[in-house]
């Protein structure tokens, strides 16, 4: 009879278990689950063991008729206009661009749009040809929310949102803000994509991003560009971008060993033109790599320093002079440094070329990269100041910053001009206008605060300038000991 229960008792815990829901909490038991042993790590070297063969760059980013790679660039007015560029493989001819104002009910956005053809190009990449469709909306409505897709008329992309810039206003311009990069040129994927997702979680509203250049480091490396438009997704297809182009993204000859020819004259990579619709109305030459728009009550200039320095400064002079009056803020950014944070890479031809010109029509803020260093100075002028300006006051001039969002990393040389400076830190810049107010802040590629001011314009005065850099040291490496410590220290020791 005993024997029997322990039967039944048996059926009913199998029973049970059998029928037990999903999710639900597991019948306890009495005795402990058996306890595995962890498998011994197998040995590469180990003859039995077939390691994973890397996926081939050209299967990795293959272009399909699906639209990738969709990006939001200006090539106008940001208040009336907006540019998107995608790519597909070539089979597909003839791209289109669907806009609609963007409607809470996404079933009635279909029937509001309006289509507009793009114009095509066929990009031949080192892993084969790919088309590039670019569409430039017109005629839109300012400080309005759109929707939009892109395509073919049967693949389609998702849609998308972004909105346009309110139109220019004397009086309280409506405030922005917009996220600055230096160079991200290196293990984009694995380690630049947490920079610029980090930088949209912390400032999801922000209007545009601005590229100081060094993208990428091989700019006819298709694969690279993948992992670059891959890094930020659809962040790209949401909020514009303002790429300007480093020395990585052109293309020197080389020797018959593989070397750069020193002095030699390279040229834009074949990949910038297809992929980012920009203005061309820089300088004859310099086309979608020099350009300037306004927004809500800033200029920005995006200059080109790997080439004709000469030729932007009669364009920077009419440019600044045309600013309208409701543009109270200036804003340039190009990629090499007008003040290098190492002596070895000073660039003091462009210093000697630009600069006047930055003071003489008071620029407020450069935003630079190229050093693969962090640094900010406070506002300062050229040594020697334009005719008819006198004001040597130390919170006068123009701030310069260089920065880095990639991984990889220079030695700075610290030096009493830089307010706040870091080595080996992946960084990433918010600045936002408000008006009278621009306020900047630096933040680490893990969302934390390393360096902020902020400067207020005065009728009539320079900008006043507030230092707001926060409590903490600063991420420098250890100094090297100088080659007299070195010896004592030798010496010494014997």
């Amino acid at each position: 009879m005993l024997r029997g229960q322990r039967e039944i008792r048996s059926l009913v815990l199998v029973v049970g278990v059998a029928l037990m829901p999903i999710g639900a909490a597991p019948l306890a038991m009495a005795a402990d689950p058996p306890k595995v042993t962890p498998a011994a790590p197998v040995s590469p070297s180990d003859a039995a063991v077939k390691l994973p063969a890397r996926y081939p760059d050209a299967s990795a980013h293959r272009p399909t008729p699906i639209p990738d790679r969709i990006i939001l660039t200006w090539a106008g007015d940001p208040s009336t206009t907006q540019a998107v560029t995608w790519r597909t493989s070539d089979e597909i001819t003839r791209g289109i661009a669907q806009i609609a104002p963007a409607l809470d009910n996404g079933r009635d956005i279909l029937p509001a749009a309006r289509t507009e053809v793009a114009k095509t190009t066929v990009l031949e990449t080192d892993l084969g040809k790919a088309a590039y469709h670019s569409v430039e909306f017109r005629d839109l409505k300012p400080a309005s929310l759109y929707a939009y897709r892109v395509g073919d008329g049967e693949n389609w992309s998702e849609w998308s949102h972004f909105r346009t810039a309110h139109a220019p206003r004397e009086s309280d311009p409506e405030p922005f803000s917009f996220v600055y990069f230096g160079d991200a040129q290196n293990d984009i994927k694995s380690l630049w994509s947490r920079v610029i997702r980090q930088a949209y979680s912390d400032a999801p509203k922000a209007r545009f991003l601005i590229h100081a250049g060094d993208l990428v480091t091989t700019s006819n490396s298709d694969a690279l560009w993948g992992e670059w438009f891959g890094a930020a997704g659809w962040i790209n297809a949401n909020v514009p971008a303002v790429p300007v182009p480093g020395n990585h993204e052109y293309i020197r000859p080389r020797d018959a060993q593989g070397k750069t020819i020193p002095n030699s004259k390279g040229r834009l990579t074949r990949h910038w033109r297809p992929q980012f619709t920009l203005p061309t109305h820089g300088p004859a030459g310099l086309e979608e790599t020099a350009y300037t728009f306004d927004f809500q009550g800033a200029r920005i200039v995006a200059l080109n320093s790997n080439e004709q320095h000469e030729e932007q400064v009669k364009w920077l002079e009419r440019v600044l002079q045309e600013r309208p009056s409701t543009s109270r803020w200036t804003i340039l950014t190009f990629h090499h440094p007008i003040y290098s944070t190492a002596k070895g890479r000073d660039n003091a031809e462009l210093r000697k070329l630009w600069q006047p010109t930055f003071d003489q029509y008071g620029v407020d803020l450069v935003l630079q990269g190229h050093d693969h260093t962090y640094a900010r100075m406070g506002p300062r002028f050229a040594e020697n100041l334009p005719s008819g300006l006198n004001v040597r006051d130390r919170h006068a001039g123009t701030v310069y910053v260089v920065s880095v969002s990639g991984p990889k990393m220079y030695n700075l040389e610290r030096n009493p001009e830089m307010r706040r400076a870091a080595e080996d830190t992946q960084m990433f810049q918010i600045v936002t206008v408000d008006g009278q107010s621009l306020r900047y802040e630096a933040r680490t590629a893990t969302g934390v605060l390393y360096d902020a001011f902020e400067l207020r314009k005065r009728p009539g005065q320079p900008n006043e300038f507030i230092d707001k850099v926060p409590a903490g040291p600063e991420h420098l490496r250890p100094a090297k000991p100088k080659p007299a410590e070195v010896k004592a220290a030798a010496v010494g020791g014997r």
